[in-house]
């Protein structure tokens, strides 16, 4: 490559510098010429979007929202119904529990009122028994008593009589003895 001696270079050998035919050097979004290219494009664009979006994805995602709030109603109408029926069985549970106690009471009060009666008729059977004991024993006491004191009068006469003939030496006769022992065992 050739230079000058003066240092400066030839226009051939110069690197990037500014072309002959330029471009006119600015960002091509920014510039002004192409503005209503730009918009134009921007709004097909966004009328395409919505077209897009209000066809096609507005109504899927509405559709799934529709559908996962009638899942969430089902759901809860389900939960109402099992709540309904876990309610209904607690009180059939505490129906059926109600009913068992009062069974259970009923059945305490007749086994209660059988062993009463059945205590009371054993009493009265005992009661009998011991009537019919006492009255026996009534007896056998009352002819012992009899028997003794016939024995006792008979004794007594022999003793009397003896102790008279004792003290007088006379033998009393039976009789007038029989008489003083009555009159002192009623006396």
């Amino acid at each position: 490559m050739a230079e000058s001696h003066g240092g400066a270079k030839s226009p051939a050998a110069g690197a990037h510098t500014e072309s002959e035919g330029g471009h006119g050097g600015g960002f091509p979004p920014f510039e002004s010429s192409n503005y209503a290219s730009q918009l134009v494009s921007l709004a097909i664009f966004f009328v395409a979007l919505y077209v897009i979006v209000s066809k096609l994805a507005l109504p899927r995602v509405g559709g799934a929202i529709e559908a996962r709030q009638n899942k969430i109603e089902g759901d809860l109408a389900e939960a109402q119904k099992l709540k309904d029926q876990s309610d209904a069985a607690l009180k059939a549970y505490e129906g059926e529990l109600a009913s068992a106690r009062s069974r259970a009471q009923a059945i305490g009060n007749e086994s209660r009122d059988k062993a009463n009666a059945q205590a009371e008729a054993e009493r009265k059977a005992l009661e009998e028994q011991l009537a019919v004991k006492l009255a026996e024993a009534e007896k056998t006491i009352a002819s012992t008593r009899k028997t003794a004191m016939s024995n006792v009068r008979g004794i007594a006469a022999d003793a009397a009589g003896q102790i008279v003939q004792q003290l007088t030496g006379i033998v009393p006769d039976a009789a007038s003895v029989s008489t003083a022992v009555d009159a002192s065992l009623k006396g």
